[in-house]
């Protein structure tokens, strides 16, 4: 994998590159020092020119693996050349920087260049003590050191250079996990994104669906019956008035029907079904049409003491709507009871009717119960039903009690 833009403006891979500029001046500036204050040590004028082109390779890291290869055995020539051709006086700052670089060059998801990351910080760290111990034998070194103890210099700086360069690979693969496990949440999150947008299209399709499939089953019928009655009125106008206006009278109820199954469906479809009403508002409301439509006056008791979070509120005033539909459809019942009752960790939502109920087992499709139980398990709540033939229905709901967060408390 080629060594990407947001890679390199990572925070924790900057942090690396900025370090590796930090330490090419300070080898400037050594190498500047001891041209002025030894200049028979070594050659500085070729130290400095391949310290700049050392400096410039970093200006274009390559993308391809093969010109990655290439890249740092050119690299490890170049230091070469100045470390026993031109006796740079600080070799070791520049194998630390070609260690860093290579870390970030070779910083993909492979795992092969994890390993090739380990054999060039290896590599660089013998690199490093061969010319330090070059060095240190052949008296070249910026300090002298007694003879007698060279052996115990050359110890001191192999434990230095070996805890350097070991915490510097420690060092960049825990800032290159780092951001593997910031990039992996990343997909995660997008993923998760991808899922929820595709959830919310199913869910929207189902809904829809089943909209249609009521409108299909109540609208299409009432209007065939309509179309129907009709035609009898008009045949039965000049031979029996009575019937006719009879037929009519029913046309109208139908209308009527037909009219208030629109106006539900049409509510179903609305982003905002409280529309800007409080939750025990939209639910009377619903009360009164059901009672003006049917001519039953259902029971309403919302003991609620505190505000509720806004999917709860919809989701209650949902399951309330369903269930008034359904008894309205499908009950012939006499008495309905709506009860919205708050325990300390949960909210308790019952629907009852006396109508005649139905069998559990062969639950009718048409029912919209399911809808209810995906709304329900949606807030991880549960949905129980309590019914028999003629021995009405009771639709128990308990949701996680999720209260409304203040307008202040949000940061």
């Amino acid at each position: 994998m080629s060594l990407s833009l947001s890679h390199q403006h990572s925070s924790p891979i900057q942090l690396l590159l900025r370090l590796e500029w930090v330490l090419l001046a300070v080898a400037a500036i050594v190498q500047i020092l001891v041209a002025i204050g030894n200049p028979n040590l070594g050659f500085p004028a070729l130290n400095m020119l391949g310290l700049v082109m050392f400096a410039a390779m970093r200006l274009r890291l390559p993308h391809d693996w093969n010109y990655k290869l290439l890249y740092t055995t050119a690299e490890f020539s170049l230091l070469l050349l100045l470390t026993f051709g031109g006796e740079f006086p600080s070799p070791s700052l520049l194998y630390v920087v070609l260690t860093l670089r290579n870390c970030v060059l070779l910083a993909g998801r492979d795992p092969h260049q994890g390993q090739v990351r380990l054999a060039i910080t290896l590599l660089a760290f013998i690199a490093c003590l061969f010319s330090q111990t070059y060095r240190l034998w052949s008296g070249r070194l910026l300090f002298a050191i007694p003879i007698a103890q060279t052996g115990v210099a050359w110890i001191g700086l192999t434990i230095v250079f070996s805890l350097v360069f070991l915490f510097l690979h420690l060092l960049v693969d825990t800032i290159l996990a780092e951001r593997k496990g910031q990039e992996q949440l990343a997909d995660a999150n997008t993923r998760l994104r991808e899922y929820a947008l595709r959830i919310e299209e199913l869910a929207t399709e189902q809904e829809r669906n089943r909209i249609a499939r009521d409108i299909h089953d109540s609208l299409g019928h009432s209007l065939t019956v309509v179309n129907i009655h009709i035609g009898a009125a008009l045949r039965l106008l000049r031979t029996d008035l009575l019937e006719a206006e009879a037929l009519l009278q029913e046309v109208k109820q139908l209308g009527s029907q037909a009219l208030q199954d629109v106006r539900e469906s049409v509510t179903l479809l609305r982003a905002d079904p409280l529309q800007g009403r409080s939750r025990q508002e939209a639910i009377a409301n619903l009360v009164r049409d059901f009672q003006r439509t049917t001519g039953i006056a259902p029971t309403f008791t919302d003991e609620i003491a505190i505000p509720l979070a806004i999917e709860l509120d919809f989701t209650l005033y949902r399951l309330a709507q369903e269930s008034l539909t359904n008894i309205r459809k499908h009950a012939k019942a006499t008495e309905v009871a709506i009860e919205i009752r708050q325990t300390e960790t949960a909210i308790t939502a019952t629907m009852q009717d006396n109508g005649q109920g139905f069998d559990l087992s062969h639950k009718p499709s048409g029912f919209g119960l399911q809808g209810m139980q995906e709304r329900t398990a949606a807030l991880g709540g549960e949905l129980q039903i309590t019914t028999a033939p003629r021995r009405g229905c009771q639709i128990q709901v308990t949701l996680p009690l999720i209260a409304a967060v203040p307008a202040g408390a949000k940061s």
